[in-house]
């Protein structure tokens, strides 16, 4: 269900519910309208993520805690607005006031207040049937946060209506529209989310958000020697696709082009070299790099950054049919350069290898790739966090630097040319695999292989923060959207930096 944002002076007569974002130090002060004997039974002393709620006059009253006063950002009040959803979302109009004097900006705490409250309410629906089941008992209902009869549809963020107020909930609403566009994606099964229906509604999508598009069948795919994406399709009964998104500013010449690289593999079972029934259980969201590049370019034609993108995402699922591609087997990728298959599992590698080659036979001034790529980068970073290679240390900086702004967490890992050892073949060009140790490593050198001399490049690995087993803040369970937010800061701030204009995005 989508929420509309609005920002508004004072809530509107509809709204009975409001709840006002509180650090600790102003519940140790005092709360008109809170007695402070009820809150502390109730356990609330205005931690970040905290929420209560009460009965009022004509409604309901609540507070949203993000800790303590310096401790405030645009962050913490995207986890307090998150909160403040999740905790609502059994009504349907709420009113978010901001903390008054806080430090950040007004309208930056705008942002993020629209960002957080939609990100909270997402809730993925698709598949949930039409009414609840006769006799599922009131508590039941609500202790079924996260079922398909949420109400929450309009959030209003409270204390200006001006022009530039609006604009900023409006840009909000828009970069959260495009992360939930990605987790819609991400949280469809592989088994109606196939390559041809999933390049069919990046079409759709495309076609509303008024992107230039292109979709190659197999046919086209064959002639452009995509040996790697053609090599992972070799088991599926589902022919693959590569589509490419473009956004070009109007009416301003750009001043940069990126091109923007997403891993799409639709469903992996790991291929001969299968992986266990548990291992599988989240693979529908190893296409998640290319669910985010999507939601990304999404949102550029309304936003307008001064940048022309293009995206490039390959699209196959990962399977086992009779003819799949087996250990031992040589792929050839689009630049000439050749792969033995040492594990049909580490296949994104593969399909990415034909994207980046082709991306930078188009010159652009930088690449990003995003990926589920590697378990090794989980295993090192975590579940929350994204791993950060590249080749070129200016735009990584640049690359991490957007994603701190955006609220997504990277953390830099390094590309050790001697590890490449690793990776040697005796009868091709490398493996597809290097050693057991440093997996999240070899795979970044490999696919530094495909990149052209001379381009800027950096690559997340998104295999942690893309899918999540629980609510988070901002983040709810299930496909994540991780990575819009970075794409999309990255492309206003490079835009802006190019151009000179040091304003904000």
């Amino acid at each position: 269900m989508a929420i509309e944002m609005r920002a508004v002076r004072a809530p509107s007569a509809s709204v009975k519910t409001r709840v006002s974002v509180v650090t600790v130090e102003t519940v140790k002060a005092g709360i008109v309208g809170f007695d402070a004997d009820t809150l502390e039974a109730a356990g609330f002393k205005g931690k970040a993520d905290q929420c209560h709620i009460q009965p009022a006059d004509h409604g309901l009253v609540g507070l949203v805690g993000v800790g303590s006063e310096q401790d405030l950002n645009p962050q913490a009040l995207r986890r307090a607005a998150a909160s403040a959803a999740r905790a609502c979302s059994r009504h349907e109009r709420i009113a978010l006031e901001l903390p008054t004097g806080a430090a950040v900006e007004p309208q930056q705490a705008r942002r993020a207040v629209a960002e957080g409250a939609m990100l909270g309410g997402y809730r993925y629906t698709a598949f949930k049937s039409a009414s609840t089941p006769k006799g599922t008992s009131q508590r039941k209902r609500d202790e079924d946060a996260n079922g398909a009869d949420a109400k929450l549809s309009r959030v209003e963020v409270v204390g200006s209506a001006s022009a530039a107020s609006k604009a900023a909930v409006r840009i909000g609403a828009e970069v959260a529209a495009g992360v939930c566009l990605a987790r819609d994606l991400v949280n469809e099964p592989g088994g109606s989310l196939t390559a041809p229906e999933f390049a069919r509604k990046t079409v759709k999508i495309a076609t509303a958000a008024g992107l230039d598009y292109e979709v190659w069948t197999e046919a086209r795919i064959k002639k452009a020697r995509f040996g790697g994406l053609l090599g992972v399709n070799r088991g599926s009964s589902q022919p693959p696709r590569f589509v490419k998104l473009s956004y070009r500013p109007e009416p301003e010449k750009p001043v940069a082009r990126l091109a923007w690289v997403g891993k799409g593999i639709t469903f992996d079972a790991g291929g001969l070299s299968i992986k266990t029934a548990t291992g599988m259980m989240t693979m529908k969201a190893d296409m998640a790099g290319a669910a985010a590049v999507i939601g990304a370019m999404s949102v550029l034609p309304s936003l307008a950054p001064r940048v022309a993108v293009d995206a490039y995402l390959p699209m196959t699922d990962n399977m086992l049919g009779g003819d799949a591609t087996r250990p031992g087997d040589v792929l050839t990728i689009r630049n000439g350069k050749t792969i033995e298959i040492a594990n049909t599992d580490a296949e994104g590698r593969l399909i990415l290898a034909d994207a980046l080659s082709l991306a930078s036979e188009n010159s652009p001034d930088a690449i990003v790739d995003l990926a589920t790529l590697t378990g090794a980068c989980m295993t090192a970073l975590g579940p929350r966090i994204a791993g950060l290679m590249g080749n070129d240390t200016e735009f990584t900086d640049r690359v991490r630097h957007a994603a701190q702004t955006a609220g997504e967490r990277v953390w830099p890992l390094p590309l050790p040319a001697d590890y490449e050892k690793q990776f040697d073949s005796n009868v091709a060009d490398m493996k597809n695999i290097g050693t057991a140790q440093g997996g999240a490593l070899t795979a970044g050198l490999i696919l530094q292989k495909f990149v052209g001399a001379g381009i800027p490049w950096a690559h997340l690995d998104i295999a942690g923060p893309a899918f999540s087993d629980s609510d988070d803040g901002e983040i709810v369970k299930g496909g994540s959207g991780f990575g819009v937010r970075t794409l999309i800061e990255l492309a206003a701030a490079f835009g802006d930096a190019e151009s000179g204009d040091t304003g904000a995005g």
